[in-house]
């Protein structure tokens, strides 16, 4: 194998990581025409006041070019800060021209493996996350990353540091689907990332792609669904 070959599986290799830094921001596609803006029609979430988890299901992927990253446990979970995975108290639980805005606790990833060999892979999330709910067709469920919220380091074949919104906050739009239980999917999500590092390291790169389905789940009172409607 020629160091050429060799070289180009570091870079393969590192751009696994970078994939797996999706941690949630979802850009616009450059170039793009806007036209006039929709009103916002009205939301409500329900049940006011009750805490929520999300839960992966199945796995997370990150991919870039044929390279694909894989964690296999997700979640953002309840805890003692009122503020954080708690749909608002009513009348907060409805807005009648826009989303409803909850504050989540940053979602936690392991498991994460590349799909070539010799590649270890660790995530770190920190900071005020938040997610907004908006009623429509189909509903959306946009989650904010703060600034730097979201950081993967590869190790191994190529030593990276890839960090998911790395100038401010960054969006990623998904579609959330009222059940038993209600499921929130990326789907193809594009996050902007800064990319640090020596040998192998893409620092050129500055996106990746997500793909996750999740369980959003009503930790008040498990019986109840948290449903979002007009």
């Amino acid at each position: 194998m020629t160091f050429r070959r060799l070289r180009a599986r570091a870079v393969l290799a590192c751009g696994a990581g970078l994939a797996a830094t999706a941690a949630l921001t979802l850009t616009g596609t450059a170039g793009a025409q806007a036209g006039p803006a929709a009103a916002a029609g009205s939301t409500t979430v329900t049940p006011a006041g009750h805490s929520f988890a999300a839960t992966l299901n199945g796995k997370a992927t990150f991919k870039a070019g044929s390279v694909t990253a894989t964690c296999t446990a997700s979640s953002s979970q309840p805890s003692d800060d009122p503020a954080a995975n708690r749909i608002p108290e009513a009348p907060g639980n409805q807005n009648p021209a826009g989303p409803v805005v909850s504050g989540i606790n940053a979602p936690t990833y392991s498991g994460c493996t590349a799909s070539l060999p010799g590649v270890t892979t660790t995530v770190t999330t920190s900071g005020a996350w938040q997610v907004s709910m908006q009623n429509g067709s189909p509903i959306t469920a946009t989650l904010t990353i703060p600034p730097g919220g979201f950081v993967l380091k590869s190790a191994g074949l190529a030593n990276c540091t890839i960090t998911a919104a790395p100038a401010a906050p960054a969006d990623i739009v998904a579609t959330y689907t009222n059940g038993s239980p209600s499921k929130l999917t990326v789907t193809d999500a594009a996050v902007p990332v800064k990319v640090e590092g020596g040998f192998g390291c893409p620092t050129s790169a500055t996106s990746s792609v997500f793909n996750a389905v999740y369980d959003v789940t009503d930790t008040t009172d498990p019986a109840s669904r948290i449903t979002v409607s007009e």
